[in-house]
């Protein structure tokens, strides 16, 4: 069976959910090999390969943390040229759709973003995309070349499937041109406890109807209670009402968790691009007309600040 390159999104060894995805996926086409970037490549090779990796490449210099992006590249396509992989697999975040469109570029291949399902076919993977918006639903696969595919955070429940998981370290070469953009400094994020929002598996987001900074706890207690991330729409955003890392839309952050609940949001085309593809969709607006309630699985018509706490005081309760 053919191999399959798996980009690993780590720090510093902790594997993240997302790669797991992507190994889930990966065994749909071929032998899942790994390729890890950087420290704890000894820790994060366990993982990999209790979740179906044959094979761990690894690496680590100092260029991968000093310089933006391209000394990842390089490794990767040292990965591919070692390999020869029927694909390669990447996660959809910035980072990882910057390193597969440069690598696509390097090797003459076509690539594929912000994939939401991955199956086998006659003649090389199919990928399927939700596009315009959400709006229409779409499978493609490479015509040229070996498939580059950026695939969006909870798109396959991660499954396990030990294999070998043989740790090999591969000979990576960067290149001056690699080294155009030096990081001068990091300033830590600042962790709020709740999940990653483009990871979470579930998303309770703050819209307009939200009306206010000092509203936004009520919003942070649903998402608490439930384990949750914190989104806001634009409209909230822009009024300075939540920071912009949180913004869910077009402009903003895309997010596919198993649950998306928005409170107090109209549901524009500009937030629905965002949030679209969620598995199940829950809305609260006390104006029954929003155009929100079009795409949802469960519609709440009332008014946020009585319905999200009875909600909030629910699920606390039933959690015991």
């Amino acid at each position: 069976m053919a191999e399959v390159l798996v980009y690993v999104d780590h720090v510093d060894g902790a594997v993240r959910k997302p790669t797991l995805e992507l190994l889930t996926l990966a065994r749909r086409i071929g032998e899942p090999v790994a390729v890890h970037l950087g420290p704890g490549a000894d820790t994060a090779a366990t993982t990999l390969a209790e979740h179906g990796a044959v094979k761990v490449l690894t690496a680590d210099a100092p260029e991968f943390a000093d310089y933006l992006v391209a000394p990842k590249v390089d490794a990767l396509q040292a990965a591919y040229e070692a390999v020869s992989p029927a694909a390669v697999l990447l996660p959809s975040s910035t980072e990882g759709k910057e390193i597969g469109a440069r690598l696509a570029v390097r090797i003459g291949s076509g690539i594929i973003t912000d994939a939401v399902d991955l199956e086998a076919g006659d003649e090389g993977p199919v990928a399927t995309q939700s596009v315009f918006a959400a709006s229409y639903t779409t499978k493609s696969r490479i015509t040229k070349g070996t498939p580059v595919i950026t695939v969006k955070p909870n798109s396959a429940a991660p499954e396990a499937a030990p294999a070998a998981g043989t740790v090999e370290q591969l000979a990576v070469t960067v290149a001056e041109s690699s080294k155009g953009t030096k990081v001068v400094s990091r300033t830590p994020r600042e962790s709020t406890g709740r999940p990653d929002l483009t990871e979470a598996a579930i998303v309770v987001s703050g819209g307009r109807g939200v009306n206010g900074a000092e509203n936004f706890p009520v919003i942070e207690a649903l998402a608490d209670s439930l384990g949750a991330a914190v989104g806001a729409s634009r409209a909230a955003v822009d009024a300075g009402w939540y920071p912009h890392t949180n913004q869910v839309g077009q402009t903003g952050k895309s997010v596919s968790p198993q649950l998306y609940i928005a409170a107090g949001i109209s549901g524009a085309i500009q937030h629905r691009a965002g949030m679209q593809t969620s598995k199940t969709i829950v809305a609260i607006n006390k104006d029954a007309e929003a155009p929100i309630f079009d795409l949802v699985d469960y519609g709440v018509v009332g008014d946020l600040f009585e319905v999200v706490p009875a909600l909030t005081d629910e699920v606390k309760a039933r959690k015991g």
